[in-house]
């Protein structure tokens, strides 16, 4: 299983950081986001990593030339990360979208642990890894599950009832399910402007996806904010 990082975007957010900087290199603890997430790529036994870049992607180049995290990297272009959401990246990447992937956003870092159960993954061809939803935030990709079967996903579930939120953490053993889902929803009215949480939601309503509960207690932190970086700083000791 390879994993697949979307790391194309600005970080507006986390200006002044990412004025010169693309959001995944900020620092969080003294490393870049990159890095922790390529060591805990490497520590859950990923074959190796695709990572998605567009802003700055020069600076991501020599970083990744520089490092050695234990595993192999390829880097992919998405000419589109300006103009298009997160779908455009998925888009750059769908030449490895029908071998076993583990798909995340390139601001979120997770303990290796959590990536290990995404590899174990779920009874159906894609998975969505959940943890239950206590306060919802602004920023949650919501998610209504029945049992282990994830109903709908979405910024606002209209009609439906919030049971979890998605780390964004998106898992497929293989075949075309997913594949097959991007294109058609790509392929619709303004559907680069999808987030690709909207792809999932389009498997969910055919094949099927299964919602994988992370363990009680396992960490993951999204980066968005200048404050996000001290909580994570804090819950480390840094």
């Amino acid at each position: 299983m390879k994993a697949i990082i979307l790391a194309a975007g600005h970080g507006s957010r986390l200006l002044p950081l990412t004025l010169t900087t693309p959001k995944c290199l900020v620092e969080v603890g003294g490393r870049a986001i990159l890095d922790h997430q390529l060591d805990a790529v490497a520590a859950a036994g990923f074959e190796g990593a695709v990572i998605v870049g567009g802003y700055r992607i020069d600076q991501i180049e020599a970083h990744l030339r520089a490092c050695d995290y234990g595993l192999p990297t390829d880097l992919v272009f998405n000419p589109f990360w300006s103009t298009a959401n997160s779908i455009g990246s998925v888009w750059a990447a769908r030449a490895y979208l029908e071998a076993p992937f583990a798909l995340m956003n390139g601001d979120t870092v997770f303990d290796p642990a959590i990536l290990r159960t995404a590899m174990a993954g779920g009874t159906e061809e894609v998975a969505l890894l959940v943890e239950p939803l206590v306060d919802a935030g602004l920023d949650d990709m919501l998610v209504e599950t029945v049992g282990d079967r994830v109903i709908a996903v979405g910024k606002h579930l209209v009609g439906h009832a919030a049971t979890d939120r998605s780390l964004g953490l998106i898992v497929s053993q293989g075949g075309t399910a997913y594949a097959e889902a991007l294109r058609a929803v790509i392929g619709e009215e303004n559907g680069i402007h999808a987030y690709h949480h909207a792809v999932v939601a389009r498997v969910a309503q055919g094949p099927g996806v299964t919602a994988v509960r992370i363990a009680s207690g396992a960490h993951w932190q999204e980066i968005d904010r200048p404050e996000d970086i001290a909580l994570w700083e804090g819950d480390h000791g840094r």
